[in-house]
């Protein structure tokens, strides 16, 4: 099976993830726009700004919300934009074991 680009094929692996994220991603979708963006953002801020043992795992979640995304959204996204979410989610990753290391 190809991509909907028809460039290269999907993977079983991602058909699956694909199919039992739609429930989800249609329900983020049918939400109130700011939704996500609220999500995210009170992820960020607890991870932050909480107690280590709240924020270290908000920021782990943030990590994983955005890498979930990431990978469904990877085969419509081109370089740069590919560069900049891993990026971001590196950077989160970092922050929580920097958090963890200052105690």
């Amino acid at each position: 099976m190809s991509s909907p680009s028809g460039s290269q094929p999907v993977s079983s692996m991602r058909q699956r993830l694909t199919k039992i994220s739609y429930p989800y991603v249609a329900r983020l979708h049918a939400a109130p726009k700011l939704t996500l963006p609220g999500i995210t953002l009170v992820l960020a801020l607890a991870g932050v700004f909480a107690p280590v043992v709240i924020g270290v795992p908000a920021l782990v979640l943030l990590a994983l919300l955005l890498g979930w995304l990431a990978f469904l959204s990877w085969p419509a996204v081109k370089g740069g934009a590919k560069f900049l979410r891993l990026f971001s989610i590196l950077v989160i990753l970092l922050f929580a074991v920097s958090r963890i290391a200052n105690g």
